[in-house]
């Protein structure tokens, strides 16, 4: 049995598909944090060992090493202890999670919202939970493994529609006969970094009684003048609550938003229409069958709100970071083209795996660590470098990774993307 692993592992191998896991921690010391220390242990870790500048993580607001989250955290802990130890239905359901599921209904400005203790989770929990056998889902091409797992699981028909095809998610909403109809869509897509066009998909599924659901997990904390998320980039809706051109028309929309990126912390939520989230709450198994988050993780996100609130200039530095980035890579005349990104995402397509993998190892040496991604997580020939940036670099951080990833061109003959 064990030489069936080893022949398919070779295979995984030869292709240049392995996955490496790495030993990641902080460089910096956590002991009389200050400003300074704070940026440098969210964006400068140990890496199997050595000092490595990050570009690889999630942390786009910087928000993991921020001493009110680290205080928040300490503070729960001596009042709640570290585990949740039971369902959320059975009894780990804190007050800090009671007062955090409204204070991030308010944010996206939706009626109510559900905490649940992973984004995989929200998502293969709710799908099943709003469709099954008999409905349908339209599916974007290049939505999330864990959106694509939750609409197996519901047993509903799926429909994967090309990627930011209107027009042709139209044509199969017009088709279908379904008793329900789900369009479900990456709000911001994790490796390409567009912003799907949500008032259109919106208008869609008005035309055609559908529900919509949208996964927020790289918008929320960056996008909107609060970090409300996609909804606010868009005008729908806000701190401010739902706008007027929307108001009343919000009843089929899913809001799904994680936390452990932007917000810094971990877990996720939905919010929509207050029957639909007691809906999931009595019917998403991933809600209802797993121990829930413990508080202390609950209380440092409520800090993660107040600093998103409080701290605008971080989402302004970010933006700054972005022009910096593509700027510089311009300027550099690199072999390989950055995607068109209006988000802290910035996809710099290589091409093939072998030399997606050799530009990787060329940074690395170089001291700067930035992850190569390779199929299936994108498609064939698309292989890239996800640099993701966080309001914790610096302008000169940004100007070292250029530097580096012009040195990458020049120390290796690659093929163009």
């Amino acid at each position: 049995m064990t030489g069936l692993f080893d022949r398919e592992l070779g295979q995984l191998q030869a292709a240049h598909l392995a996955r490496l896991r790495r030993q990641v921690q902080p460089a910096v010391a956590p002991a009389d944090l200050a400003a300074h220390d704070e940026a440098l242990r969210a964006t400068t870790y140990l890496i199997d060992g050595k000092v490595r500048l990050s570009f690889g993580g999630n942390d786009y607001l910087g928000l993991s090493q921020h001493p009110a989250l680290l205080a928040a955290a300490h503070e729960a802990i001596n009042r709640y202890g570290v585990g949740a130890t039971a369902s959320p239905l059975v009894c780990g359901h804190s007050p800090e999670h009671e007062a955090l599921e409204w204070e991030l209904a308010e944010r996206v400005g939706l009626p109510r919202a559900l905490y649940f203790y992973a984004g995989y989770a929200a998502n293969v929990g709710a799908v099943p939970a709003l469709v099954s056998r008999g409905d349908a889902i339209f599916s974007d091409a290049l939505n999330h493994a864990c959106l694509i797992d939750g609409i197996r699981l519901s047993r509903a028909d799926s429909h994967v529609v090309p990627h930011a095809d209107l027009g042709a998610l139209a044509q199969a909403l017009k088709a279908s006969t379904a008793r329900r109809k789900l369009v479900i869509t990456d709000a911001v897509f994790s490796m390409d970094g567009n912003v799907a066009d949500v008032p259109a998909l919106l208008e869609l599924c008005e035309r055609h009684d559908a529900w919509l659901m949208i996964d927020d997990a790289h918008g929320f904390g960056v996008l909107g003048a609060h970090g409300e998320g996609t909804l606010a980039h868009h005008g729908i809706a806000g701190v401010n609550g739902v706008s007027p051109a929307w108001r009343g028309r919000l009843d089929r929309l899913i809001y799904m938003g994680t936390l452990g990126k932007a917000a810094g912390v971990a877990g996720a939520f939905v919010a929509g229409e207050p029957s639909m989230i007691e809906w999931l709450m009595q019917k998403a198994r991933t809600y209802m069958f797993a121990t829930a988050a413990p508080a202390m993780v609950a209380a440092p996100l409520r800090a993660a709100l107040r600093v998103m609130n409080d701290e605008p200039q971080r989402r302004a530095h970010l933006d700054a970071l972005r022009q910096r980035l593509r700027e510089g890579v311009r300027a550099a005349r690199l072999p390989w083209a950055l995607m068109p990104s209006e988000t802290a995402i910035q996809p710099l397509v290589i091409g093939s795996n072998e030399d997606a993998l050799a530009v990787m190892d060329r940074l690395d040496e170089q001291g700067v660590w930035v992850p190569a991604i390779r199929p299936p997580t994108v498609p064939e020939g698309t292989a890239r470098l996800r640099i993701s940036l966080s309001a914790a670099h610096t302008l000169e951080q940004v100007d070292q990774l250029v530097t580096a990833l012009a040195q990458a061109s020049r120390s290796r003959q690659l093929k163009q993307a």
